[in-house]
């Protein structure tokens, strides 16, 4: 079973940036489509970006022109670039296949946009 390790959350203010990197035990990247996703506290899940085998990506309307994904199969990591931070973007992230999850969940990383 592969296993995803989430990192480079953290505390900041708005406006500020964050890379999240999402690393997996195995070679998958390069055949299916990778997503991120996040839950805020009382929200259901949802994906905020995604990148197909071949690096097309997609964007939720909410993160889109701030956030980019992008993905280094040879390092089996998928980043999140996340610019212009909004409080609103406050929230655990995750990665996980697109469209089915059916990849364990990671423990995530928290994101906090504060001031």
């Amino acid at each position: 079973q592969v296993q995803l390790v989430e990192s480079g959350g953290g505390l900041v203010q708005p406006g500020g940036s964050l890379r999240l990197s999402c690393a997996a035990s195995g070679s998958i990247f390069s055949t299916i489509t990778m997503g991120w996703y996040r839950q805020a506290p009382g929200k259901p899940r949802e994906m905020v970006a995604r990148i197909t085998f071949g690096g097309t990506t997609n964007y939720a309307d909410s993160v889109k022109g701030r956030f980019t994904i992008s993905k280094d199969n040879a390092k089996n990591t998928v980043y999140l670039q996340m610019n212009n931070l909004k409080y609103e973007d406050t929230a655990v992230y995750y990665c996980n296949k697109y469209p089915r999850v059916d990849l364990a969940w990671g423990q995530g990383t928290q994101v906090t946009v504060s001031s």
